[in-house]
């Protein structure tokens, strides 16, 4: 627990880690929007993203205070005390989560710079790696206050993007959105994009050593759904401009970049994408930092020197390289990601919404029975 943390880190800044964790390739440039909310249609589309976001909301805030009350602070910690013997099976499963997520921000960020400056796609992805040890390596001050900025530069380049094609392209989705459209498949599209990525819930726990109370953890996890879902409704609707062709596009942000035609912002449109990605893959690989460091370097994880940080870094980055390079951007989010949700609704969501809940009810009534006998 930090004593003088403030509200802004309390209640704030575990929605904007959360948004960094989940925000990634495909949600940044417009490609998990496609693959998930694009096939329900204009209407189904909002609702899965409605979906996902209160999903989002409850899961962090059932997470946060369940972290709070039991001193879990990184996930290997949370899950021992969640899963029991079981533990390793989320160990498995986030292995498998790391190199897939990092192989499509790899993906993603090579896609961007052949896009915007015509470089070989692996030449990008080296580029997103490179940075992400760089951060990673001076631990968790670090890695905070590169969430804090870089959301900055997010939200602002959201808003100015929203503004910019609404202007010129709003009337053609506001059409799109007022006529009637099928909405099949609406719940399961916000459900499975609600699943792969709500285990950036337990991504970011090193952030509750901020929480002074159980009210805090709850505020921050009601706020963590619309702070990392906003930008994705901002840009979904800009997507209905051009629905429904825009959903077989491999990278939505450029083509509607493109029809803008304004360099200049396009550009920056672009590095933002490029910080989201930086943003997310730090958070993944200083969550596996963060465990390594609370089992083999002493409670707090102070032990875990900046070599090592560097060197868990490398091991991680440099496989998803080349996966990322192999198999790219399209099919790495069609393929792999519904898989991984239903990995972490078995392994991640029903124990805490069962067992943790339970174990959440105890502590409560253990605190107010004194009370009662009173």
């Amino acid at each position: 627990m930090t004593n003088a943390a403030t509200r802004f880190q309390r209640w704030i800044l575990p929605g904007l880690a959360f948004k960094a964790a989940v925000i990634g390739g495909g949600y940044a440039t417009g490609r998990e929007l496609a693959e998930y909310f694009i096939p329900s249609g204009p209407q189904g589309g909002m609702l899965a993203i409605l979906v996902a976001m209160a999903c989002w909301s409850l899961v962090c805030a059932l997470t946060f205070a369940l972290a709070h009350a039991t001193r879990s602070f990184d996930y290997r910690s949370f899950f021992e005390m969640l899963l029991g013997p079981f533990a390793f099976l989320f160990e498995l499963a986030y292995g498998i989560f790391m190199v897939l997520i990092l192989a499509v921000f790899g993906a993603a960020a090579g896609e961007i710079f052949s896009a915007l400056l015509g470089w070989p796609t692996l030449a990008g992805t080296l580029l997103l790696m490179v940075t992400i040890g760089f951060f990673v390596t001076f631990g968790n001050d670090t890695v905070e206050a590169l969430f804090k900025w870089v959301s900055v530069l997010l939200y602002g380049t959201y808003a100015a993007f929203l503004v910019l094609v609404l202007a010129r392209f709003g009337d053609a989705a506001f059409t799109t959105l007022s006529v009637p459209q099928p909405t099949t498949g609406w719940l399961q599209g916000g459900l499975t994009y609600a699943g792969y990525n709500i285990v950036g819930a337990v991504i970011i726990l090193p952030l509750a050593r901020h929480f002074l109370s159980r009210r805090d953890a709850v505020v921050a996890g009601v706020l963590s759904g619309p702070l990392a879902m906003l930008p994705g409704l901002f840009f979904f609707l800009c997507m209905l401009a051009w629905y429904p062709q825009i959903g077989t596009v491999a990278l939505p942000s450029d083509f509607i970049l493109r029809q803008l035609n304004l360099p200049v912002f396009h550009v920056l449109f672009q590095l933002m994408i490029f910080s989201a990605l930086l943003e997310s893959g730090t958070a993944v690989v200083h969550a596996c930092n963060e465990r390594i460091a609370r089992t083999f370097a002493g409670g707090d994880g102070a032990g875990l020197g900046k070599p090592a940080r560097s060197m868990i870094a490398g091991v991680l980055l440099v496989g998803s390289i080349f996966i990322a390079d192999r198999v790219g951007l399209v099919a790495l989010i069609a393929q792999g990601y519904r898989g991984l949700a239903y990995m972490f609704l078995f392994l991640y969501i029903l124990p805490l919404l069962t067992v943790g809940s339970w174990r959440l009810l105890q502590r409560a009534a253990r605190r107010m029975a004194p009370t009662a006998h009173s």
